[in-house]
């Protein structure tokens, strides 16, 4: 699908989604509680149904309402199938290995290729010093063990996703466990998403200095709300750095999660050139960097795990920037954005099969004018993306199946 986007200036009012983040969390606790739950405030992303389909296909009981959805947690684990879908979702992936670890029976969990790809080395080496089965395909991992509590070490340099699904596991253990995370703890706003999450469900799960320590059997049900997301909300305000008058309400201003440092990075932006870490907000790697483009310049740093999203970021933004007229200068670690006038695209840009690098080529072109191809992979985390933004007052007509 394409979306021909002509210059436009952004207006209004709007709340930003529900953060996929907290409902992957506050899906999976429910169903870890072991009892009825409601889960409030759900968008119905791609990712968001990976989450559903794959509890479900564990044991407990889901029933999707318009903005809700009801977890029955009462046989979650005790008769599950063998082969869980996680589609694209990393989430999904990397919160329920460790879970399946639990069961001492041989799941598989299947996927897209480019999600099969991504690491999952800390948990084919915790399975190889603990004798369990992890094997790897091209479309899925087939893992078989007998994970219980107890002391464990992880590498505090790798997505957080590892350790909170290491953190999950534990907690539908009984008896309490310590995760020892070595140092340097990158994306530790995601770990205490993990945190916040457990607390709202009533489990006991601390982290001190780089320990947290898990008390098994603590959750309880509860119903909860998925908080607004700052992730996406950062592609709806980055039209205010471009001329745009959006409101975007729904956000916790006391909100654990990591992205609403955008806010921040936005107004260094408009200050100058700076240099910015993103080593612990990796996801608002593209719109910094089109952002950047359309203002002063900047050099991005703590970028290395851009290459292992839902595309090669790095090199995604790269070959579409150039089709602005903006060449990046690219490193192992960082990316240097330089301060040029762009120009529409004499060709297509491709959207990479990538929610962030469509969501991101929309606001440049925005300003430009230009044609999205793969304009679809929104429907990962904002499938109304464009049916938001265009209501806001972006010129866009969207060719194919209606998004």
């Amino acid at each position: 699908m394409t979306a021909v986007i002509l210059p436009s200036v952004l207006s209004g009012e709007v709340n930003a989604p529900p953060s996929k983040s907290m409902a992957h969390r506050l899906l999976l606790l429910a169903a870890l509680s072991g009892g009825k739950c409601k889960v409030k405030n759900i968008a119905y992303s791609e990712d968001v149904m990976a989450m559903t389909d794959c509890i479900t296909a564990l044991g407990a009981e889901c029933k999707r309402l318009d903005g809700c959805v009801e977890v029955d947690g009462s046989g979650f684990l005790k008769d599950p199938g063998e082969s869980l879908n996680c589609r694209e979702s990393g989430n999904t992936l990397r919160f329920l290995i460790p879970l399946c670890l639990t069961l001492g029976k041989k799941i598989t969990l299947s996927g897209s290729k480019r999600l099969m790809e991504r690491p999952q080395e800390v948990y084919e080496n915790l399975c190889a010093e603990r004798g369990f089965i992890y094997e790897r395909s091209e479309r899925g991992v087939a893992v078989c063990g007998g994970l219980a509590c107890g002391d464990y070490t992880v590498d505090g340099s790798v997505s957080s996703q590892f350790i909170s699904g290491l953190i999950f596991a534990l907690l539908s253990l009984d008896g309490v466990s310590r995760i020892h995370i070595t140092p340097p703890v990158e994306s530790r706003p995601y770990i205490d998403l993990t945190l916040k999450a457990i607390s709202d469900f009533g489990g006991k799960a601390v982290m001190r200095g780089n320990t947290v320590e898990v008390t098994g059997g603590s959750l309880s049900p509860r119903d909860v709300c998925v908080e607004g997301d700052y992730s996406n909300a950062a592609f709806l305000d980055a039209f205010n750095l471009i001329g745009g008058s959006v409101k975007t309400g729904g956000l916790d201003p006391m909100s654990a999660q990591g992205d609403k440092v955008y806010k921040t990075h936005f107004a260094a932006l408009c200050s100058g050139a700076p240099e910015i870490d993103i080593s612990d907000c990796p996801d608002l790697g593209p719109i910094l960097i089109a952002l950047a483009a359309l203002k002063n310049g900047c050099r991005l740093t703590g970028t290395r795990r851009l290459a292992i999203k839902e595309s090669d970021r790095t090199e995604a933004m790269k070959r579409e920037m150039l089709k602005f007229g903006c060449k990046l200068d690219t490193a192992d670690n960082s990316i240097t954005i330089p301060k040029v006038d762009l120009k529409r695209p004499e060709e297509p840009l491709d959207g990479h099969n990538d929610h962030r690098i469509v969501m991101s080529m929309a606001v440049i072109c925005s300003v430009t004018g230009g044609e999205i191809a793969g304009c679809e992979a929104v429907r990962k985390t904002y499938p109304d993306f464009f049916e938001v933004t265009e209501r806001l007052g972006l010129r866009v007509r969207l060719d194919g199946e209606k998004l």
